[in-house]
């Protein structure tokens, strides 16, 4: 078995590899998978500490993991609103870059 700190220091590293990739990236596509994998981030820790919730005998173990099934289904909802929003926009701009997106007025 695999302990705790091991998935929470992991899901530490992941989170930073998205923050780094949302404050460095141009591209509205790449902020958004950096937003992604953040949101996986925090759900690795989730379900760690579910684990290590359900070791101890703790009734609220499920908790963990109906948290996580909500922010997948909100990671969801997100990608398919936000990839439709980028189409729309590169479709009138010929380009995805954040910076050129201050201006827009459809």
């Amino acid at each position: 078995m695999v302990a705790t700190e091991y998935f929470i220091a992991l899901s530490a590293i992941i989170f930073m590899i998205g923050a780094v990739g949302v404050l460095t990236r141009r591209s509205a596509i790449m902020i958004f998978l950096s937003v992604e994998l953040m949101l996986n981030a925090a759900n690795l820790a989730l379900v760690a500490f579910a684990l290590q919730w359900a070791e101890a005998g703790m009734i609220t173990a499920l908790s963990g993991q109906t948290a996580v099934l909500i922010i997948m289904a909100i990671a969801a909802a997100e990608v398919a609103i936000g990839l439709a929003i980028l189409v729309a926009i590169f479709r009138y701009r010929h380009s995805s870059e954040v910076d050129n997106l201050s201006e827009v007025r459809l």
